[in-house]
C-alpha cells in the first residue's frame, strides 16, 4: 500500500471531542451547549466523552493535563544550579502550548472572558501550575530562612509574570512574537529574585520593585490575583 493510498490516521477521541465541544461552544455558547450535543456531533456516546472529560469545562482545556505532566518531568530533571531560572523556562512550557495553535488560543482565551464558569476553572487549572513550581522550590530552598515563604512568593510570581505576557499576546489577536511579552516579564520576577537561594531577594533598581499587600491569612489564589493587578494585567 503507498502513502497515497493509506487510509488517513484517525485523530485521538479525546482530540475529536475537544474539537467537536469547542466548535459548538463558538457557535452556540457555552451554557447552551450539553454534553449530549457534544457527542452528538462528534458520533460517539456519552461514556465516551465522559471517559475523557469529567466536565464541559475540561474539555475548554484539553492540552493542560499534558502540559502539567511535561512541566513536572522537565523540573524533576534539572539541575537545581538556577531555581528562579528554572521554574522560569518550565512556565515558558505552558506558552509553548499556546503558541502552538495560536488560532485556538485566541479563541479560548475570547470564550473564557465571556462565560464566568471558565475563568474560574481556569484559575484552578493556573493554580495546578502554580504548585508545582512551588512545591520544586521549596526542595531547592529546604532548610534555608524562609525558604518554604520565598518558594510561595516567587512561584506566584512567575505564574503571574507569564501570565501577563501571554495574555498581553492573546488581546493582540495572536499576533507577533508570543515569547517577547513573556520574557520581558519573566525578566523582571528573575531581577527581582536573584540570588534568592541565598536567602535574601535583590530587587534590580528601586523602580523595578512591585509591592503587593494581602489581608492576612488570604488564600494563595487571591494573592496571585493582586500580583498580576499590579502588574497591570486586565
Amino acid at each position: 500500500m503507498t502513502e497515497a493510498t493509506r487510509p488517513a490516521k484517525k485523530a485521538p477521541m479525546r482530540e475529536v471531542l475537544a474539537e467537536a465541544a469547542f466548535q459548538l461552544f463558538l457557535d452556540r455558547g457555552f451554557e447552551q451547549t450539553t454534553v449530549d450535543d457534544i457527542v452528538a456531533r462528534a458520533g460517539v456516546g456519552r461514556r465516551s466523552f465522559f471517559r475523557y472529560f469529567p466536565s464541559k469545562e475540561d474539555a475548554v482545556f484539553p492540552d493542560h493535563e499534558r502540559c502539567l505532566a511535561d512541566m513536572t518531568a522537565f523540573l524533576e530533571e534539572a539541575d537545581g544550579r538556577d531555581p528562579v531560572g528554572t521554574v522560569s523556562d518550565g512556565a515558558r512550557l505552558v506558552l509553548r502550548m499556546y503558541a502552538a495553535n495560536p488560532e485556538f488560543s485566541v479563541q479560548r482565551y475570547r470564550l473564557t472572558r465571556e462565560v464566568p464558569g471558565l475563568r474560574t476553572y481556569e484559575l484552578s487549572v493556573v493554580r495546578r501550575y502554580e504548585r508545582t513550581l512551588a512545591g520544586y522550590l521549596r526542595e531547592r530552598f529546604e532548610g534555608e530562612r524562609d525558604g518554604a515563604l520565598r518558594a510561595e512568593v516567587i512561584a506566584a510570581s512567575v505564574v503571574a509574570a507569564h501570565n501577563n505576557g501571554l495574555r498581553t499576546w492573546l488581546r493582540s489577536g495572536g499576533e507577533g512574537d508570543p515569547y517577547a511579552a513573556v520574557d520581558h516579564a519573566l525578566g523582571m520576577v528573575r531581577a527581582v529574585w536573584s540570588g534568592a537561594g541565598d536567602g535574601a531577594a535583590r530587587p534590580a533598581a528601586e523602580d523595578e520593585v512591585v509591592v503587593m499587600v494581602a489581608p492576612k491569612g488570604a488564600p494563595m489564589w487571591q494573592v496571585v490575583q493582586r500580583i498580576e493587578s499590579a502588574f497591570g494585567q486586565g
